[in-house]
């Protein structure tokens, strides 16, 4: 078939009403159905958004490319990289036989402590806007569909299946939609995926106000609206209000039940023509209408895109302290390197972003790769785990047909760890995903005698034994907790004696359970040795005897991960103890974060230096030490405005209906004021400001100018490398109204530009804002108006370092809901 020549509108008239109605859901877990008779191939779509792990389970399947997580992409302050990275995750889609990246995440940091932060790029929905347009034109750019997500409103992970967030339009229009505008009107995204949680009383997933009308009539969105995965509730009112992908399969709520709407006229052959017919767009501008290649899954570990994400981890490292004792030097005397997060590659967060990587870097072993073992010491100090470590091995699985293990497993499957995802077809399909039960056996050695503690979790019920001792039990009483996005159990942890270099025998006992609203099984279970203050002490230790300490703390893909908020954003364990107790022994401390967003900070003023890393893919340590010894710039920003503590988050609140939900509502009651807007509204003053981040070099900006243009505006400012160094500063050009006619923000990000400078260049800057830029979103009229009068413009290097600010008075104007 020749894909070029193909005309859609004759193709689906062709189709029977059972075809058309099996391309509006999956197959399978990641597949749309063939259509054999009209040469229609198979769409094959794959997770992102920081990289592309295939068919496989969410801890296993085939080895991929790790890149920076969103958060990091979004420290970036630069669409190129954004493009660049979307072009390369293109090349690792096709590599595992898709066709369709979900991805990216562009829900809007409302909270401090959502669980999938690290997913989306920013508090900011202008700097989101314009990386998700470099992320999408880069992946679309090799025919890889990108699915931007999750459409909308789901900026918490609490309840987020059934919770319905409260917006008012204006808040919606101005802030959590702008990332999905521009994804339509400007990189022309060709699918869009709806959200778990209902909006306003209604499902996102049949909420035609929002898929039809806003989404298509408002915007012009000719692509494929595809509801997460098992975010459906509905036939006729799904298909209706515009959902076009029912996913995954085999079909839920459509199949027989749609083709039945269709025959009674409670959905009619028009919209089922249209709905089908966006999916076949969506094919012919893939190529998967025309691929009958074999379906295989391939890992291609590409030294480009090893360079790329080394090279990306070091632009989105944001240096918030530095009092001189960075960038190191290649001949610094010995270096203690302490913390939870020094040995372990901390490169991803958790949930269904995770897949298999190439390979992790951690940082001791960059360090020892550049300075070699015998200029380093090492203390671990204290954990961060959330979970005990996981228990890994040589793990034999047994499957039986039943839930109560009874008598002779239909299948053996040999595991590496204790982590697992149970998904159709579980156990090769030798069994039924609802109907089976698992025996894992295997060995333990521990390294330590003493006091050890033994955690499990499941979605489903599980048992952990010792030598046939039972020591943690997760089978009777189970209660459903914040684990396997919230269809599993919290952890429950068991402690027993051990010996050191003695062999034990572990076994773990699981059976499916029933109600399980994602339809997944799943367990974890670790093994750990709990530290203690002699830890501590002999982390202080090592620092003294070093002429510098970096201490390498944080959180993990345990804590920021998909299916669960945050229950604060103090560091967890002792870490604060930790780093304290280094501080005190070493003036020279340099403390590198890794976190999926802020944390609380009371030692901030004891350190030396404070390099937030996020977490930054599979180059971790190598683009790290890359940054710690100068080979390359802390190239980012903070895109998320770190709060001295929790309570100053504009989400904080003594009313639940506010944060986390209550009676299944969560009411955006601080409308367009969250981030930034709220501190400089409230007049607190945040631990570090949107934006900031500092250099290795030192930066001037010269005056601002602002004059009239013809469909807006044009600012226009110098910038001078001032330092010895070569360097890149980001300049924020901000926007606010002197004369509002409603409450508005004392300032909002426009424009920005990453500017690279060699030692003394300068270079002078211009920067468009569109009438846009000056409008707010009239909800009477259904439009956005700018309103006569005088704005302030201001430019700098962060919400609250403005170096240079200008005023325009601007004309009265409306614009349509459809401008572009």
């Amino acid at each position: 078939m020749n894909v070029q020549a193909i005309d859609l509108e004759s193709l689906v008239d062709q189709m029977t009403l059972r075809e058309k109605v099996s391309l509006l859901s999956g197959e399978d877990f990641w597949s749309l159905p063939a259509i054999e008779r009209l040469g229609i191939g198979k769409l094959r779509v794959t997770d992102g958004p920081n990289g592309a792990r295939g068919s496989g389970s969410l801890v296993g399947g085939a080895k991929s490319a790790a890149f920076p997580v969103g958060i990091a992409i979004g420290a970036s302050f630069d669409p190129e990289l954004a493009r660049e990275i979307g072009a390369a995750i293109a090349e690792e889609v096709k590599s595992k036989g898709a066709h369709v990246s979900l991805a990216p995440t562009v829900n809007i940091h409302r909270s401090v402590t959502n669980g999938r932060n690290f997913e989306c790029y920013s508090e900011d929905p202008e700097l989101t806007a314009a990386l998700a347009v470099g992320y999408i034109e880069g992946l679309q750019s090799r025919n890889v569909a990108s699915t931007i997500k999750h459409f909308a409103g789901n900026e918490s992970e609490i309840e987020r299946t059934t919770m319905s967030s409260q917006i008012d339009e204006r808040t919606l229009r101005e802030v959590y939609l702008r990332p999905f505008e521009d994804a339509v009107k400007k990189a022309g995204v060709w699918s869009v995926m709806s959200s778990y949680n209902r909006l306003n009383g209604t499902y996102a997933s049949e909420n035609g106000w929002l898929l039809t009308d806003v989404l298509r009539k408002d915007w012009g969105f000719d692509g494929v609206v595809m509801s997460d995965w098992f975010g459906t509730h509905s036939a006729a009112p799904s298909v209706n209000a515009g959902l076009n992908l029912e996913m995954p399969g085999p079909a839920r709520t459509r199949g027989e039940r749609l083709i039945e709407a269709v025959e009674t006229g409670e959905v009619s052959q028009e919209t089922l023509r249209t709905r089908v017919l966006d999916v076949l767009r969506l094919m012919h501008r893939t190529g998967s209408l025309s691929d009958r290649g074999p379906f295989v899954e391939r890992s291609e570990d590409r030294p480009a895109h090893r360079a790329l994400i080394r090279r990306a981890g070091a632009e989105a490292a944001v240096l918030l302290k530095n009092n001189g004792v960075l960038p190191l030097t290649p001949s610094s005397a010995k270096i203690a390197v302490i913390g939870p997060n020094a040995k372990i590659a901390r490169i991803m967060g958790g949930g269904s972003a995770q897949l298999n990587p190439h390979y992790a870097i951690s940082p001791w072993q960059a360090l020892v790769d550049r300075l070699s073992e015998s200029r380093l010491s090492y203390a671990e100090g204290c954990t961060n785990h959330r979970w005990e470590p996981v228990w890994k091995g040589d793990i034999r699985a047994e499957f039986f047909a039943n839930k109560t293990l009874s008598g002779e497993p239909v299948h053996v499957d040999m595991l590496r760890e204790a982590n697992t995802f149970w998904i159709p077809p579980v156990a090769d399909g030798r069994v039924d995903s609802d109907n089976f039960s698992a025996r894992l056996t295997g060995t333990f050695t521990p390294e330590h005698t003493g006091r050890h503690r033994l955690g499990i979790h499941s979605a489903g019920l599980s048992k952990m034994f010792v030598d046939g001792k039972l020591v943690a039990d997760a089978w009777n009483g189970w209660t459903r907790g914040h684990t396997f996005f919230e269809e599993g159990c919290d952890e429950v942890v068991g402690e027993i004696e051990l010996e050191s270099g003695r062999t034990y025998s572990i076994v773990i006992e699981f059976a499916r359970q029933d109600g399980a609203a994602l339809h997944l099984s799943a367990l974890r279970a670790g093994i750990g040795r709990p530290l203690g203050d002699a830890d501590i002490e002999a982390a202080a230790e090592a620092a003294r005897n070093a002429e510098t300490a970096i201490v390498f703390v944080g959180r993990s893909g345990e804590w920021d991960t998909e299916g669960s908020d945050l229950q604060g954003i103090t560091l967890p364990g002792r870490q604060d103890d930790l780093i304290a107790a280094v501080a005190a022994a070493n003036p020279h401390t340099v403390v590198v974060l890794q976190t999926g967003g802020p944390v609380e900070m009371p030692w901030a003023d004891r350190v030396a230096a404070i390099l937030q890393a996020w977490y930054p893919g599979q180059e971790a340590g190598n683009a790290i030490a890359d940054v710690l010894f100068g080979d390359a710039e802390p190239g980012g920003r903070l895109p998320q405005t770190f709060p001295r503590s929790w309570r100053d988050n504009p989400t904080f609140s003594q009313d639940p209906e506010h944060y986390p939900g209550l009676d299944g509502k969560v009411r955006y009651r601080e409308g367009v004021f969250i981030g930034y807007r709220h501190y400089e509204k409230l007049g607190i003053e945040p631990l570090y400001p949107f934006g900031h981040g500092l250099s290795y070099t030192t930066f001037e900006m010269g005056a601002l100018e602002v004059t009239r243009a013809e469909h807006g505006a044009t600012a226009r400012v110098s910038v001078a490398n001032t330092g010895e160094r070569a360097g890149s500063t980001v300049v924020q050009i901000y926007a606010g109204d002197d004369e509002a006619s409603i409450p508005r923000p004392v300032r909002e990000l426009k424009h920005f530009a990453k500017v690279r400078l060699a030692p003394g260049e300068s270079r002078k800057l211009t920067f468009d804002l569109p009438l846009r830029a000056f409008a707010f979103f009239d909800v009477t009229e259904r439009l956005w108006r700018l309103e006569d009068g005088s704005f302030t413009i201001s430019a700098g290097f962060s919400a609250t370092d403005i170096r240079a600010e200008a005023s325009i008075n601007m004309p009265a104007s409306t614009l349509d809901v459809t401008f572009r």
